[in-house]
This record gives structure tokens, C-alpha cells and sequence, in this order.
């Protein structure tokens, strides 16, 4: 009945000039389409700051950036080549790192050339261990962001640069190929130290994948039963006598 009275309502809101008018208007506003409208209604900006919306906000904010440190950890652990640059000229040569899989050691090893795919934790001549680092630096605050030559003028590596202290004052260096990486490693090494992720990258998939959960959740399935597998795919028909070329 309450989906009945609103698509009267909503059609006489359309003032129609006539009866018919008024019965095409309702045939238009099914109940899929009423569904559809309501669900539009309830992802606007005013309901998105009503008390219950933001609480379920709060709710599920934690979820998802277990998610997205998860991820993280796991890019970590697929591992990246980096490029050595030299202060003095750029040079074709790499090096690997990768965490380990229990997350309690970083492998990482000169190559000669840069890997098609990921390389083997034993093929990584040197270790660090997850609970040997102090800190994670960025930007100007690198050791090798400090010495004088080309890099420190160079704002595109200056970007990409982060620093990893651990014993005294030792660091593992790091230029990321891209600001994608860069993201991904900032925030898996701070995941590991128990600090707040707060790169871009993370803000942005916040974003995305929270608006996603929250669409979902306020979904209207009332009496609609959700399959726990997915339809099978139909067989190919007997003909395509119905695919018409409008070139």
C-alpha cells in the first residue's frame, strides 16, 4: 500500500493535464522504479548526515581499513624493484624488496636486471627485520635526499623517496618507480609499525570502497532472497538473426 500511495503521489506531483496523462505517468513508476527512486533519495547529502547514516558510517570505517591494510601488506609481500639513481648520473641498475609472509622480515637484494615477475625470498642476499625499524621517513627527511648533487634538486624523485631507520642510524633507501608505489609502501610499512596510514592513495580507496559498503547496506532487499551462487549462464541461441549491423 505505501508503495501504491507513492506512486500516486509522485505522478500528481507531475501535475498531469489528463486522466491518461496520469495513468502513463503511473505505469512509468513501477515498484522497481520506486525502489530505484528511493534509493537515490537515500544516497543524497542530507541523509548521508542524518544521526543513523553517520553511526553506520563509524561502524564500518574500521572494516575497511583493515581491508585496505590487508592489501597492502600483501602488495608488500609480492614485493617491487627499484631503480639505484646515482647523485651524480642515473643508472640502469635494481634492487628488490619484499616482505616476508609471516610479515616479520624484509628481503631485499641487488638484480642485475630488472624481474619479469616476483623474486624468491632466497635468491634476496639480506634481511631486515620487521621489529629493527624505528621509523619511516619521507621526501626531504631522507638521508639520501640530504646529499648534495642532483637529487635534491629533482622534485619528481624528491616525491617518491622514503627512508627506512632501524638500529642507530642506519637507513634502507628507497626512489619508488611511481607515486602508486610509493603509496603502497608508506602505508604497508606504516601498517607495520602500528601508525596511521595517510597516503592519497588510502584516502581515495576509503572513499570508494565505503560509498560502496554503504550503498549496499542501505539497499532495499525486503522480502527479496539473495542466491548463494551465482545464475548459470544461459546456452547460445540457435541464431543471430536478431544482431543487426547499422553501419
Amino acid at each position: 500500500m505505501q508503495v501504491v500511495r507513492e506512486q500516486i503521489m509522485r505522478a500528481l506531483t507531475l501535475k498531469p493535464n489528463s486522466l491518461d496523462q496520469f495513468k502513463s505517468r503511473l505505469q512509468n513508476l513501477s515498484y522497481t522504479e520506486i525502489l530505484k527512486i528511493r534509493q537515490s533519495e537515500r544516497m543524497n547529502q542530507e541523509d548521508f548526515q542524518s544521526r543513523p547514516i553517520l553511526e553506520l558510517r563509524e561502524k564500518i570505517q574500521p572494516e575497511i581499513m583493515e581491508l585496505i591494510k590487508q592489501q597492502r601488506l600483501n602488495r608488500l609481500c609480492e614485493g617491487t624493484c627499484f631503480r639505484k639513481i646515482s647523485s651524480r648520473r642515473r643508472q640502469d641498475k635494481f634492487w628488490y624488496c619484499r616482505l616476508s609472509p609471516n610479515h616479520k622480515v624484509l628481503h631485499y637484494g641487488d638484480l642485475e636486471e630488472s624481474p619479469q615477475g616476483e623474486v624468491p625470498h632466497d635468491s634476496l642476499q639480506d634481511k631486515l627485520p620487521v621489529a629493527d625499524i624505528k621509523a619511516v621517513v619521507t621526501g626531504k627527511d631522507c638521508p639520501h635526499m640530504k646529499e648534495k648533487g642532483a637529487l635534491k634538486q629533482n622534485k619528481e624523485v624528491l616525491e617518491l623517496a622514503f627512508s627506512v631507520l632501524y638500529e642507530s642510524d642506519e637507513y634502507l633507501n628507497f626512489i619508488a618507480p611511481d607515486k602508486h608505489e610509493y603509496c603502497v609502501w608508506t602505508d604497508g610499512l606504516n601498517a607495520l609499525l602500528g601508525k596511521e596510514m595517510t597516503s592519497d592513495y588510502t584516502k581515495s580507496d576509503m572513499d570508494t570502497l565505503l560509498s560502496m559498503e554503504m550503498k549496499l547496506r542501505l539497499l532495499d532487499l525486503e522480502n527479496i532472497q539473495i542466491p548463494e551462487a551465482p545464475p548459470p549462464i544461459p546456452k547460445e541461441p540457435s541464431n543471430y538473426d536478431f544482431v543487426y549491423d547499422c553501419n
